[in-house]
């Protein structure tokens, strides 16, 4: 189209810019200061829980479980979920098991002979794989051999078939995970307890580092 053609519209149009262009001209020969905005990254989130204990509270609330929670607290301000310590009443359950699944970076899963007779301890399990989670276990007084689902467990009407899956799949992976050992009989449960707050701290540290974030060196509790 010619520029004798040119509509009306398309005549304001140039107008307005030359006008804007004009007027910012007009601001730098004034010597009045522009104001320039930059589009900032808004700093990450800090999670509300770094590390989540996965146990059954039967065999090891008030031992191994309670003991890593109150070192990494206590120690090194490390924020753990531990459902009797970081639970209130009115909270729902799922709401806050899923929550801090999804924040936490590191995971420790204390097997013991009641877990797999626990949904809740198999949900859990079942999630921090499937959101690829650090997993620390800890085998205490039971094999990795011993993590077989059992057969009520499986014949149960309760579940559904694709939750029977999602148990047995979580159970195949941490066979298969280098893990801690401990005999109740014949173990150090201090000893146990150091060296899980010590595998916890280096895994966090190693997950900083592949985030691209500077890595927080912490020492040895």
């Amino acid at each position: 189209m010619s520029s004798s053609g040119m509509s009306r519209g398309g005549r304001c149009k140039i107008a307005s810019r030359l006008n804007a262009s004009a007027a910012a001209a007009a601001a730098a020969v004034s010597g009045r200061p522009r104001r320039v905005e930059y589009d900032e990254e808004e700093p990450a989130r800090e999670p509300r829980y770094h590390v989540f204990i996965n146990h059954r509270g039967v065999d090891t609330k008030r031992t191994v479980a309670r003991l890593l929670y109150d070192r990494l607290a206590v120690s090194r301000r490390i924020r753990a979920f531990l459902d009797n310590m970081s639970m209130r009443p009115g909270d729902r359950l799922e709401d806050r098991i899923s929550a801090a699944i999804t924040d936490c970076a590191v995971a420790v899963a204390i097997f013991s002979p009641h877990y797999c007779d626990s949904e809740y301890c198999l949900r859990e399990l079942a999630m921090l794989v499937e959101s690829r989670k650090i997993i620390i276990p800890i085998f205490y007084d039971i094999k990795p051999s011993d993590l077989v689902l059992p057969q009520a467990v499986v014949e149960s009407t309760a579940h559904h078939p694709r939750d029977i899956e999602r148990f047995k799949f979580a159970l195949r992976e941490v066979k298969n995970t280098v893990g801690l050992t401990y005999d109740s009989a014949t173990g150090d449960l201090a000893e146990l307890v150091s060296s899980a707050a010590n595998a916890v701290l280096e895994r966090m540290e190693e997950s900083k580092i592949t985030q691209g974030r500077p890595a927080m060196i912490m020492s040895r509790l």
